[in-house]
């Protein structure tokens, strides 16, 4: 059995002090493999939003003067840090979320690099020079760190997320207010307490924990936000890009995917077919990136299917902390009941179920679906779970003209001889 765990009380990071919401409120953080209580969360409102980014503005007037060796010293610090609190991490990753522990492993992992390239970054921020029409006149540019930096995150990997994108900002002597997804507040606030630790000001780095369809539109449609980061889905991407035209507020958006992988018939299926695998399934395929199209030349097309179903059969869906578990239970239940659908709707246009397609509690099965349609759900929609569709194909033109027939374009693959 999975370890059970006492539930947490998180309170919010804002000007360096913990605070609870504003007006008292908290919100119930699930286990996702029971469904049991982890945590009671500080519910963030709109004056909490104000008072994070009121923080991180005036922390700004000066954290923007801090030299490249300070920043450097702060992030390594972090990840000496993050290395010490490496199994507490880790905990929160397999019990607030779901990750097995060898995807909880890799995210850690994946972490510290993106800490350490961050502090390597804080000395190569340069500008240039440029030839001069005027004698005796140099031209040059010069980067400085733009202000205010917005960071919203999803829950599948927060903490390569939470890692890549806050330290780069504070790499570059930007100050940051971050909305962690509301079903991954813990794993944020362990990485708030390891900056705090590191020495970073009050107020370079704030979290405010909350629904982000109730305060993310106070946040991406401050005034005083200079920059925002968002990572989710196509639909929120799209409004929040929309708010942050009003304000002309530059921002990053990495948004959904409808992965497809391009296998031609000069592929070999014994290097192919264990990264076919990892491609959909890492993660229970909660990931924008999971394969989710298979596009199969039809001489391979056969096989292909029957050494996936073979693969999928003996998948791991035990213990999280068991090294040999791959599948994870799905987030919540609004998500499951998106993926039955996804499910369902193709039986019931007569698609084929090749493997998988039961749950056992709150995970899904690794499922394998055939003689999918363009009119199922599973073939336009994004599923995020452990389902992807295989289609054979007679060429590798029409392999890639089905490929890129998709609102998506976020990831895809091609394998073949080389």
């Amino acid at each position: 059995m999975d370890k059970k765990i006492k539930s947490k009380q998180i309170k919010q990071f804002i000007g360096g002090a913990w605070v609870d919401g504003a007006n008292k409120e908290t919100f119930e953080d699930i286990n996702p493999l029971d469904d049991s209580l982890y945590a009671q969360v500080a519910k963030g409102t709109e004056a909490d939003v104000k008072s994070a980014v009121a923080a991180a503005k005036s922390a700004f007037k000066s954290f923007k003067h801090t030299t490249p060796t300070e920043r450097e010293r702060w992030l390594l610090r972090v990840a000496e840090l993050m290395e010490e609190r490496k199994s507490e991490l880790i905990d929160c990753l397999i019990d607030e979320i779901g990750s097995p522990i060898q995807k909880a492993m890799f995210e850690f992992a994946k972490g510290l690099t993106m800490i350490r390239a961050a502090a390597g970054m804080c000395r190569n921020v340069r500008g240039e020079t440029i030839p001069s029409d005027v004698p005796g006149k140099l031209s040059m540019s010069i980067r400085e760190p733009l202000g205010v930096v917005a960071v919203i995150t999803p829950f599948n990997v927060p903490l390569i997320k939470t890692t890549r994108l806050v330290a780069n900002a504070l790499a570059l002597g930007n100050t940051v207010v971050h909305l962690p997804s509301e079903m991954a507040p813990h794993l944020t606030i362990l990485f708030a307490e390891i900056v705090a630790d590191a020495g970073f000001p009050e107020g370079s780095y704030n979290v405010v924990t909350g629904f982000g369809a109730e305060v993310g539109d106070f946040l991406t449609g401050s005034k005083h936000v200079n920059f925002v980061t968002f990572t989710g889905s196509s639909v929120v991407g799209q409004h929040i890009n929309e708010i942050c035209a009003k304000n002309k507020t530059p921002n990053t958006l990495e948004l959904g995917g409808k992965s497809p992988t391009l296998i031609l018939s000069d592929a070999n299926l014994d290097e192919v077919m264990p990264l076919a695998a990892r491609s959909v399934f890492m993660f229970g395929g909660q990931a924008c990136i999971a394969s989710s199209r298979f596009y199969v030349e039809r001489p391979l097309y056969e096989e292909f299917v029957k050494r996936f179903a073979m693969i999928v059969s003996k998948i791991g869906m035990g213990d999280l902390r068991d090294p040999n578990t791959v599948i994870a239970p799905i987030i919540s239940t609004k998500q499951r009941e998106r993926v039955k659908s996804h499910i369902d709707d193709a039986k019931a246009k007569g698609a084929t179920i090749v493997a998988g397609g039961n749950w056992s509690g709150n995970r899904c099965e690794p499922t394998l679906l055939t003689d999918v349609s363009e009119d199922m759900t599973v073939c336009r929609s994004e599923t995020f779970g452990p389902v992807t569709s295989i289609y054979p194909v007679d060429s590798y033109e029409e392999g890639l003209e089905r490929a890129n027939d998709t609102e998506y374009g976020l990831s895809s693959a091609i394998l073949q001889k080389i």
